[in-house]
């Protein structure tokens, strides 16, 4: 099983949304990651949807959501050729005696704390995947009191964009 990420450009519609999702689920993919934001234009969103499966699933995926008609174009994203990032938020177990190495750590990884309380702190990181495990692994030995990860969002490096490359008319 390989991982996927596909890249969408759909039409910023209600109900959108719950038509790729209900496709990916009538044929039982699993989406392992979602994300979805207006674009530089406000007629249109970028999704982001991360998913595991052989070729011919990711095959049959998009050629299922190039035929829904808020969709504009669907691009599947290579690692070597793109920028992929995700944003967690961890709230961590924070004494008196441990409030500095969390601190410290924090730092090392380029985060911030962004709320203070007397028993916790909460942190915020923007990375990979990689990144984002390590600083978890890390703050485990303190007590991860919550966690929230955003999905990974991503984009195509380069100058090239996927409406340019297709001549899409918008």
């Amino acid at each position: 099983m390989n991982r996927h990420v596909l890249s969408l450009l759909v039409k910023n519609s209600s109900g959108v949304l719950s038509r790729v999702v209900g496709l990916f689920s009538r044929r039982g993919y699993n989406i392992d990651s979602l994300s979805v934001g207006k674009t530089e234009n406000p007629d249109i969103s970028r999704m982001t949807i991360c998913l595991n499966g052989d070729d011919d699933i990711l095959e049959q995926c998009e050629k299922q959501i190039t035929k829904l008609q808020e969709v504009i174009s669907v691009e599947n994203l290579k690692p070597e050729q793109s920028v992929y990032r995700e944003l967690v938020l961890i709230k961590v177990n924070a004494t008196d005696e441990n409030r500095g190495k969390i601190n410290e750590i924090v730092k090392i990884f380029r985060s911030k704390i962004i709320d203070v309380s007397k028993d916790t702190l909460t942190i915020e990181l923007t990375g990979d995947e990689s990144k984002i495990e390590a600083l978890m692994k890390l703050l485990s030995e303190y007590g991860i009191e919550e966690l929230v990860r955003t999905g990974l969002t991503a984009l195509e490096r380069g100058d090239t964009t996927i409406i340019k490359r297709n001549n899409l008319r918008i």
